[in-house]
């Protein structure tokens, strides 16, 4: 096995059996504005919406999970044929792997299911050169779009997880240019990975015409808590104890989602667990939302494990429209909240 590959395996050992969630759930800090009558009919409501010009059956994307190990073909291979079945949304771990041609099958498996939106994966630090390595190129990029056939590549940004693991790529000089390079050749999602993105930031990558952001804001997996568990089990105690200073680093999901407004697409992440996560998420101007580590043991048992979390969260979704009157995703788009709690604190503090 490859240090790559032991890496990965790592990560999801760590993200099914230890403590690697933040102690405070932002999101219960939105709350929709209840209709008492609200004059449809719960059948009749319609989750449907487009999404990144694609038909979802709901506005949701299992977001980002893995790929290039053994063991991760069986749970992208569950979650693309959930996602098929239902009709959302599916992103795939970072394909450096399948670059590096250390591994393509647990990433290819995906093209066996019609899934309606596919997002690729590459590491905004894999655009630069590191410590040695070679830069990614535009034509590299394309290889991870191509290698799934996907609709958008997002490239992640993980800096934070980065400089707390041992073997981390943490030269950032010269990311934003490398984006904006491929962004002009490629469809492009930029996406966080639990530690939110600036209105500063969303600012600027709008501006070099990227086609969506994801958010990914601090709620959900911490990384830093990951990285802090591999240090540990490393003894590698500088590390282990950046990991833990920097546990619950980052902006909140839902302060992120309100920051990042900038007038593209915006995909609502981090910390997200049930349909009334996603109402909220449209209703503060996400497309959609989604969500990764909710669906990491269902994957690993069964595509039918996948179904029925995802079931659940279109009937809560479902339930949360007809309590705002909102007979259609667009309708639940103006759907009125209020901000409470913590939550609203950090939004004080920006303005």
């Amino acid at each position: 096995m490859t240090q790559m590959e032991k890496r990965k395996a790592d990560h999801i050992e760590i993200c099914l059996n230890r403590e690697i969630l933040p102690g405070y759930r932002y999101w219960d800090d939105v709350s929709l504005i209840h209709d008492a009558l609200p004059e449809i009919d719960l059948d009749e409501i319609d989750t449907s919406a487009r999404v990144l010009g694609r038909k979802l059956s709901m506005p949701f994307i299992v977001t980002a999970i893995t790929g290039g190990f053994e063991g991760a073909e069986i749970i992208n291979a569950n979650i693309a044929e959930a996602c098929a079945e239902m009709g959302v949304g599916m992103g795939v771990g970072s394909e450096r792997a399948a670059i590096e041609r250390i591994d393509t099958a647990s990433y290819e498996i995906i093209k066996d299911y019609d899934v309606p939106l596919v997002i690729g994966n590459v590491g905004a630090p894999q655009l630069i050169p590191q410590k040695g390595k070679r830069a990614y190129t535009a034509a590299d990029v394309a290889i991870a779009r191509d290698l799934i056939d996907a609709d958008y590549v997002a490239i992640h940004l993980n800096f934070l997880q980065e400089v707390v693991q041992p073997e981390g790529d943490t030269n950032a000089k010269g990311c934003y240019d490398a984006i904006r390079s491929i962004a002009r050749e490629l469809p492009i999602i930029v996406k966080e990975t639990g530690a939110g993105i600036s209105a500063k930031t969303a600012a600027k990558l709008s501006a070099i015409g990227v086609a969506a952001i994801d958010v990914a804001g601090m709620g959900g997996t911490s990384f830093s808590a990951v990285e802090m568990h591999r240090a540990k089990d490393r003894e590698d105690t500088i590390r282990a104890e950046m990991g833990m200073t920097y546990f619950d680093w980052g902006i909140p999901a839902p302060v992120s989602l309100l920051e990042a407004s900038a007038g593209i697409p915006l995909i609502s992440s981090g910390g997200v667990v049930s349909g009334l996560d996603v109402a909220r998420s449209i209703a503060m101007g996400a497309c959609c939302a989604g969500a990764a580590g909710l669906f990491l043991k269902a994957a690993t048992e069964s595509s039918e494990a996948v179904v029925s979390i995802l079931e659940l969260i279109r009937e809560e979704l479902k339930t949360a429209m007809l309590l705002t009157g909102s007979p259609n995703i667009e309708a639940l788009s103006d759907a009125d909240y209020i901000v409470t709690g913590e939550t609203r604190k950090w939004m004080e503090g920006l303005k």
